[in-house]
């Protein structure tokens, strides 16, 4: 028998959050390595955590470049987030 379906509403406990987020992290880059693996596809993954922590994945290792350069970025793409949605800073 099956489990039931899970209701998709944010959890307020913060600890609760932290968890569910660390376990589901990495369910979700297994399964990113599964689907490389067995369909032969070019998968690329990235995860920010609430603290802006960045998880990454990559099925070719030129991907690992891009990815570790995104971590210097992302400040920059953090400024132009709040540049498009309010005009200026």
């Amino acid at each position: 028998m099956g489990r039931g379906r899970v209701q998709l509403k944010r959890i307020e406990n913060k600890i609760n959050r932290q968890v569910t987020f660390s376990k589901r992290r990495s369910g979700l880059l297994k399964k990113a390595h599964e689907i490389s693996v067995l369909c032969d596809a070019e998968v690329a993954l990235i995860v920010f955590s609430t603290k802006g922590k960045l998880f990454e994945y990559s099925s070719d290792p030129w991907y690992v470049c891009v990815f570790f350069n995104l971590t210097y970025l992302q400040p920059f793409f953090i400024s132009l987030t709040i540049i498009f949605a309010y005009g200026s800073l």
